[in-house]
């Protein structure tokens, strides 16, 4: 089972569509940064329905070591630039990263990236449910942005259309 890093969005959306818990069902140690605890704590003072990485035994809360100084111009969370900087120590481990300008950066890095979506392709390929298409609805309720294009092709991979 491999190891994972994850950004704040993942964590945020799996939470909304109820499905959180599946992490640990995917992947063995499961580590963010204390800037996505922040962004998730600020999401929540700001009235968000967001997780406590606290409040999940399996998060382990782990800093980089230094951030890369070229990826400080970036227009990127600090979430995410602490994440990168923590896969780019930890080469091994699966990044989780939403945000297209991030998950370029990570893939240029030599990351292994994975999305929300991808998670739930996995889940459905591990038996964590039948259908993903609900829960992709539920994401786009959730604010989630999807091109016609991407829902298509996940539907497409996950045999759903």
């Amino acid at each position: 089972m491999p190891d994972c890093i994850s950004n704040t969005s993942p964590l945020f959306y799996l939470h909304r569509v109820g499905v959180l818990e599946w992490l640990p069902k995917l992947f063995g140690d499961i580590w963010v940064p204390q800037a996505v605890c922040d962004e998730l704590l600020a999401g929540r003072k700001s009235g968000y329905d967001t997780p406590s990485p606290g409040n999940y035994v399996w998060i382990r809360v782990v800093n980089p070591r230094a951030m890369p100084s070229e990826w400080l111009s970036l227009d990127l969370g600090l979430g995410e630039l602490a994440a990168m900087a923590l896969a780019i120590e930890n080469p091994t481990r699966i990044i989780l990263l939403d945000d297209a300008l991030a998950r370029r950066t990570a893939q240029v890095a030599g990351l292994t990236v994975w999305g929300t979506l991808k998670v739930l392709l996995e889940a459905k390929t591990n038996g964590l449910t039948d259908r993903i298409s609900p829960y992709i609805d539920l994401l786009i309720s959730s604010g989630m942005w999807l091109s016609d294009d991407i829902l298509k092709r996940i539907l497409t991979l996950a045999h759903e259309v």
